[in-house]
């Protein structure tokens, strides 16, 4: 076939093409290997920088906030302080009436003993009142029998009679006005004891009352103490926001220039990965020219074991058109169809049920060429893998890691590497990348691959991956 393209060996090695081939290999691992951490530090910088684009965003707004708090706690606190000065306030004009309480309970106290006192001296008013009313009785007795002697004495009495008369009606007027006055006294008794009682009653209730305002001055004190505390912590909480809102005044312009550096800096290392991609595939060319010169020997077997498996693979794919088993722009079809709940996604094309019947043979034998090598498989010149090897074929189960690892039939591989080996019409390629193996651990690896024709009409290219 026109297509089909040798790779013959040099029947004489030159060594020094060899080790050019070899140094240039050499080479273009390492470049891969600093292209992989450089990939590796531009996501890591990626995300530091959107970290930081977060930061330098999130610091207005916590200015912002902050002026806010700092309003609030400087309003909150002169608010406490006018507290503070209130209550203190408060608290001595609840002293000066606590004084004025206990001076009332002990004009109170005094007011009951007087009022014992009047009490006792009203008992001897009113004593000596029933005496006197004895007296006038007597007088008024003794008027009584002077008059009925007056009265036997004829002319001779009456001027004593007039005289006990007298007496008589002053006896008399004796008693009623001792009766008054008792009444009086007795009205005044009755009334100092219903005040004796009151007193009592007040008097308990002052003593309550004092009590309670003990207790009252008690707890202010243990408020006051307790506001001024706060107003103090209070102070320390302004003063520390103060002080924070200084930094943070100070903390924002940085976190501009930190933001503006590393986003220079993800701009360089941006650069650098492309300028470096650049080497890769300049160092891709040096291995492709030195082993084309008659270099690298140790590959050779690799490359002519792809480029036979190749040619095999585009003369089974030309017979299939020529039998009808499939029509030959079904071979070239790009429409993609997802398969429903794969995760990673896997898609169908017309050619994908004939590749699983046609390939899975060549791809398995492949496998025994050396025990370094990883896996065969073709691609479709968009990175499109419809077959793989067995082991890399297993049905999709629930965890998207697994399935990553284990299920990479039917996806689309479309990176750098994926699309090279799919789309390049050089008699061979060979690429040098850095294999995922998960948690962070990679792999170099080399795959070398041969392009697939189909009736001189480029299909992709046959991938063969092995290690260093």
């Amino acid at each position: 076939m026109e297509h089909e393209t040798d790779f013959r060996t040099p029947s004489r090695i030159d060594p020094s093409l060899d080790r050019l081939a070899a140094n240039a290999a050499t080479v273009s691992q390492e470049i891969v290997d600093v292209d992989g951490f450089v990939s590796d530090l531009a996501e890591r910088t990626e995300v530091l920088l959107n970290q930081l684009r977060k930061a330098h965003e999130g610091s207005g707004h916590v200015l912002q906030m902050n002026a806010s708090v700092m309003s609030t706690l400087q309003n909150a606190f002169a608010e406490l302080e006018q507290t503070h000065a209130s209550f203190l306030e408060a608290l001595g004009q609840s002293q000066t009436a606590g004084k004025l309480g206990q001076e009332v309970l002990t004009w109170v106290d005094t007011l009951s003993g007087r009022t014992k006192d009047v009490e006792t001296v009203l008992t001897d008013v009113q004593s000596s009142n029933e005496q006197i009313t004895v007296i006038a009785a007597q007088v008024n007795m003794l008027a009584i029998n002077a008059k009925i002697e007056a009265a036997r004495a004829g002319e001779a009495g009456r001027g004593f009679s007039v005289v006990a008369d007298a007496i008589n009606t002053l006896s008399q007027q004796t008693g009623v006005a001792a009766e008054q006055i008792g009444d009086n006294v007795e009205r005044l008794v009755a009334w100092i004891m219903q005040l004796q009682s009151e007193t009592a009653s007040v008097s308990v209730t002052s003593g309550k009352l004092s009590a309670v305002n003990r207790v009252s001055q008690d707890r202010n004190v243990a408020v006051r103490e307790a506001l001024a505390q706060s107003v103090r912590q209070m102070k320390l909480v302004r003063d520390d926001a103060v002080e924070a809102d200084h930094a943070l005044r100070d903390y924002a312009p940085r976190v501009e220039d930190t933001f503006t550096t590393m986003r220079q800096s993800v701009g360089g290392i941006t650069e650098t990965h492309e300028r470096l991609h650049e080497l890769v595939d300049l160092s891709e060319r040096l291995v492709q020219d030195s082993i084309a010169a008659g270099g690298g020997s140790e590959d050779k077997p690799m490359i002519e074991a792809v480029q036979d498996r190749a040619a095999q693979i585009s003369a089974l794919f030309e017979e299939a058109v020529e039998t009808g088993r499939i029509a030959y722009d079904d071979f070239f079809d790009c429409e993609y169809r997802s398969l429903p709940g794969t995760d990673p996604e896997q898609v169908m094309t017309r050619f994908t049920p004939l590749t699983d019947m046609l390939l899975p043979e060549i791809l398995e034998e492949a496998l025994k060429l050396d025990p370094r090598v990883v896996f065969c498989a073709a691609v479709d010149k968009n990175g499109y893998l419809p077959t793989h090897n067995r082991e890399f074929s297993e049905p999709q189960g629930d965890d998207p890691v697994w399935n990553m690892a284990n299920c990479r039939n039917r996806r689309i591989f479309d990176d750098r590497v994926g699309l090279k080996a799919g789309r390049n019409q050089e008699p061979f390629l060979m690429q040098v990348y850095r294999r995922d193996m998960g948690g962070g651990d990679h792999v170099l690896m080399r795959d070398l691959s041969a392009p697939i024709f189909i009736k001189n009409r480029h299909w992709g290219g046959l991938r063969l991956a092995y290690r260093f």
